[in-house]
């Protein structure tokens, strides 16, 4: 699998979480859901979700499981938050590895094709789904509202180097497929 490939992400949202439905999972023939858990559900360093979050994620768990996996290292912040959404979860993952992807789809008893991995980062998120064959899903960050410089330096880091090896980004193509891919 080349670079490009790696880093391409199935599904570019163009928004952020929210913008991911039961119907959305139905049409890619998604089973379960990873959902990163930094800048993907809740903005960096927040310990609380929002009843917005609570009712989106109680309406795609009555469709499909979901598991959090996180890179944080908080294991009281990152497990707080699973217990407000009422999700099992994993932390100091260390994507891009797919350790702790492989061990959440097995404890969905879901194979890896049929799971989505979502997140925002590129270079984490997409590229340990990617490396792992699992469908990747793009989502824009969540931001806090009360902070007022709004630049993700990594991020964006990270999608001027995809951009140069050749991914596409662009949020009006949502639907590259990897067999398109080659």
């Amino acid at each position: 699998m080349s670079k490009t490939a790696l880093l391409q992400p199935d599904l570019i949202l163009g928004g952020t979480i929210f913008d991911l439905t039961p119907q959305m999972l139905e049409d890619y023939g998604l089973s379960g859901l990873i959902l990163d858990v930094d800048e993907t559900l809740v903005p960096f360093r927040q310990k609380t979700v929002s009843l917005e979050l609570q009712q989106w994620a109680a309406k795609i768990r009555a469709a499909t499981p979901i598991w959090l996996v996180s890179n944080n290292l908080s294991e009281s912040r990152i497990g707080n938050i699973a217990q407000s959404l009422d999700l099992p979860y994993i932390s100091s993952a260390k994507k891009p590895s797919r350790r702790r992807l492989r061990q959440a789809a097995e404890a969905m008893n879901l194979p890896v094709e049929q799971v989505a991995m979502v997140g925002d980062r590129l270079f984490t998120d997409v590229l340990a789904g990617n490396r792992l064959g699992m469908f990747t899903i793009l989502v824009e960050p969540m931001i806090d509202p009360l902070v007022a410089v709004r630049s993700h330096p990594i991020r964006d880091l990270e999608i001027w180097l995809s951009m140069l090896l050749g991914v596409s980004l662009a949020a009006d193509k949502p639907d590259v497929i990897k067999s398109d891919i080659s």
